[in-house]
């Protein structure tokens, strides 16, 4: 969005309404910040690829908005199902499904988005596409009455019981009209954080803002159904490889934020046991359901006969790894085990990780983001290490900082770049490639445009891009295919890496 005229506009979706809701405002859930003063990449796509060229990069990542291509309800085109003990196991999507399906969709979306993909083929980009970054339609996700209820009234979005087959139906129309371009898919991106800061934060910043544990496992469980049936459909209905050297037409995965967790205290029992709730729930609950098969129905963290399903085991291609920093977690006597199973209850230490003051000095001593997370490059390796027992190849999807003055950015790509290329080098693990967060400034959810995370700095007004040093930094390194040491040593230096904490 952000186009003067507002032909970009798109009001269908939850974190419109979401971000424009007085209430939010008024408590500064949300910033104020609107979309549609935005950077407008819908209509200056290719001055933003073109940029991306310029720098030396090779491959783009973006998703098609569900609601730009359905702005409409979907739930009147009825297809066929199969369960086993309330889990969805099968799906019949046929032909005529979908071309009444596309009765339904916005066709000029549709041609407007193989514009942007084929602009990226032309210029030589490997493509990934992905089907859902946080935002759902408006028909599928009312959050103000999901919040006024406590989710008891909708639609309920990720938590709603036709969820799963209402995206299922949405990757199956868009694999077969853009599977002549793209081989990789994602199914979702960090659907941990969607639903954690939807389902388990009071006045949480994410739709619909609320504590409901029961919603949170709803939430989980569909989506990990969603991304099983869409796995199916996306493969059947994208026959046609894009580019030659794919050894499939479709690779679908999932692209997952990734937190390494640690005890504050790790001779304490509490703390331990908390650490490890949070790494199931974060970082493990999705990839053991849709590699495994262990779908954890009642959040114990205990694996069960009755959790495990055939079916679901191997049904992930590949994972994309977002990593920005890490936990730091003591545990509380948990009062609630009766209704939330854990063994301890999970606290993150403020001062550490992601509970930091903005453009300070965490207590490892390390410098704080604009965003007060601590910068931790160490636990990229740590996150790639903890994925790799799903033994599927792995790719960093998103690393980056909040840094408007571009201050410590050149630095923190140099460094978490070198720890990287370190632990290849030395076998301990393996990446088919890294996508930095973000090319360039962009609209940053409930925090809105005061974030700038960008590569390349973009004046609002005027929507005139222009490169950050950190751009130039990036470009050398992946000219020269390694970390120049002096980049090393300065970032080092200015990072405050010689802490072990």
């Amino acid at each position: 969005m952000g186009d003067p005229a507002g032909e970009a506009l798109d009001p269908n979706t939850d974190w419109y309404v979401w971000v424009h809701d007085k209430y939010n405002i008024e408590n500064k859930i949300v910033s104020g910040d609107l979309p549609e003063n935005g950077i407008d990449y819908w209509h200056l796509y290719r001055e933003d690829h073109a940029l991306a060229q310029s720098i030396g990069l090779n491959a783009y990542r973006l998703n098609v908005e569900w609601s730009r291509i359905f702005p409409k309800p979907t739930f009147n085109v009825e297809v066929g199902i199969e369960e086993e003990e309330g889990i969805k196991t099968e799906i019949d999507i046929s032909e005529s499904d979908l071309e009444k399906l596309d009765e339904l969709a916005n066709k000029e979306a549709l041609r407007h988005y193989r514009d942007i993909i084929m602009d990226l083929r032309q210029r030589n980009f490997y493509v990934i596409l992905n089907l859902v970054h946080f935002t759902l339609p408006i028909w599928l996700h009312d959050p103000i009455t999901s919040r006024a209820t406590n989710a008891k009234k909708g639609p309920l979005g990720y938590a709603d019981p036709r969820f799963p087959i209402e995206f299922a139906k949405f990757a199956a129309y868009i694999a077969k009209n853009f599977g002549d371009l793209v081989d990789t898919w994602s199914t979702f991106n960090e659907p941990s954080v969607v639903t954690e800061s939807g389902f388990l934060t009071r006045k949480g910043k994410f739709p619909p803002g609320i504590f409901n544990f029961k919603a949170y496992k709803n939430a989980m469980i569909n989506i990990a159904q969603a991304h099983f049936l869409a796995y199916h459909v996306i493969k059947k209905f994208d026959k046609v490889k894009a580019y030659p050297s794919s050894e499939a037409p479709a690779s679908v995965g999932i692209i997952h934020n990734v937190v390494p967790s640690y005890p504050l205290n790790a001779t304490k029992k509490s703390d331990i046991d908390a650490s490890r709730v949070v790494h199931h729930l974060h970082n493990a609950w999705i990839p053991n359901s849709i590699v495994n098969g262990w779908i954890d129905l009642d959040f114990d963290l205990k694996q069960e006969s009755g959790e495990i399903y055939e079916k679901y085991k191997g049904k992930l291609d590949w994972m994309g790894i977002n990593y920005y920093s890490r936990a730091v977690v003591k545990g509380k006597f948990n009062i609630l085990k009766p209704l939330i199973p854990f063994p301890a209850y999970p606290v993150l230490v403020k001062g550490y990780g992601f509970e930091c003051t903005p453009d300070s000095q965490s207590l490892a001593g390390r410098p704080t983001t604009n965003f007060g997370w601590e910068i931790y490059p160490e636990g990229i390796v740590e996150a790639v290490k903890l994925m790799k027992n799903y033994n599927v190849p792995l790719m960093i999807t998103e690393n980056g900082i909040a840094d408007r003055d571009d201050k410590y950015r050149p630095h923190y790509l140099a460094i978490h770049l070198k720890y990287l290329e370190d632990a290849i080098m030395n076998k301990e693990i393996q990446l088919n490639g890294y996508l930095h967060w973000a090319l360039t400034d962009n609209y940053e959810w409930a925090d809105g445009f005061r974030m700038r995370f960008g590569l390349i700095y973009v004046d609002l007004q005027t929507k005139k891009r222009q490169k950050r040093a950190s751009a130039d930094v990036f470009s050398k390194i992946i000219a020269e295919g390694t970390v120049p040491d002096e980049y090393v040593k300065a970032a080092k230096q200015v990072l405050k890496l010689g802490s072990n904490t």
